[in-house]
């Protein structure tokens, strides 16, 4: 194991900058409830089901709850890293029931979700240098547009923006749209519409967040893909445990491995 005995704050100008790294994806919505964790989770279970070695990092800083949702009790977090206790690679855990690895994040930690720029720096580049062990590194990243998430975002070649027909949800979705696309012209968004009443509703919910991308931002974000409803969802959350293990065979489940799926083609 790697531990640190002091906390040492990189000055700015020692801090790396990285730019987007081809295997990471991150996973944004610009509002909280669109079911952004329980996705993240189960793609990261249906990537290691692919053969995929699969990273989920837990970067909803403030209000982390990937380990909540797994029935963790990590005894290494985000928290002790950037605390400068340990490293980064010591708070990678594997979780042995979905076949890949996780950083757990620490909830209630407000502090953490307004990290300075060059601690916030140093934590993507060390999260760049990790991700060369694994195939695809999960980013589930907090609710909202602040800078954090952004920054965050840009460093992921793949951006998953997740909405639902509410109309709340998309037009913070087309806001975390507007403000990443504004920093960074050449990002890789895809849509991802989640908790549709079925697949055609999910094709009008992405159809109005397009136009309204292509009519004022002049982008078409593809659509990544259309998750169903599934009252099976909320039996494996109470459970803390992964829909891919506990009902493989339900609507959403085959909906997230098609999503997946679609990810690792080349």
């Amino acid at each position: 194991m790697t531990s640190a005995t002091s906390r040492v704050t990189p000055s700015a100008s020692t801090v790396v900058q990285t730019g987007p790294v081809a295997n990471m994806i991150a996973v944004a919505s610009g509002k909280g409830g669109v079911g952004k964790t329980w996705l993240s989770i189960g793609l990261a279970t249906a990537f290691a089901q692919l053969g995929q070695r699969a990273l989920l990092f837990d970067g909803d800083l403030g209000l982390a709850n990937v380990d909540v949702q797994l029935g963790l009790v990590p005894e290494y977090d985000l928290g002790g890293v950037l605390q400068g206790r340990y490293a980064l690679e010591t708070a990678a855990q594997t979780v042995e029931s979905c076949g890949f690895s996780v950083i757990a994040g620490r909830s209630g930690s407000g502090n953490l979700a307004a990290l300075e720029p060059p601690r916030l720096g140093r934590l993507t580049a060390d999260l760049s240098q990790l991700s060369e062990r694994y195939d695809r590194v999960l980013l589930d990243l907090g609710a909202g547009v602040d800078r954090t998430v952004r920054f965050l975002a840009s460093r992921a070649k793949t951006c998953l923006v997740i909405t639902s027909d509410e109309p709340t949800a998309m037009t913070d979705a087309y806001a975390f749209i507007k403000l990443l696309t504004m920093s960074n012209t050449g990002a890789d968004l895809r849509v991802v519409v989640n908790m549709a009443g079925d697949r055609a509703e999910g094709e009008r919910t992405y159809a109005t967040l397009r136009k309204a991308c292509e009519n004022f931002l002049k982008i078409s974000p593809p659509l990544a893909g259309i998750v169903r409803r599934d009252p099976y969802v909320r039996e494996a959350i109470r459970h803390q445990a992964a829909l891919l293990v506990r009902h493989p065979n339900t609507p959403a489940a085959q909906d997230i491995e098609a999503i997946a799926r679609q990810l690792v083609k080349p």
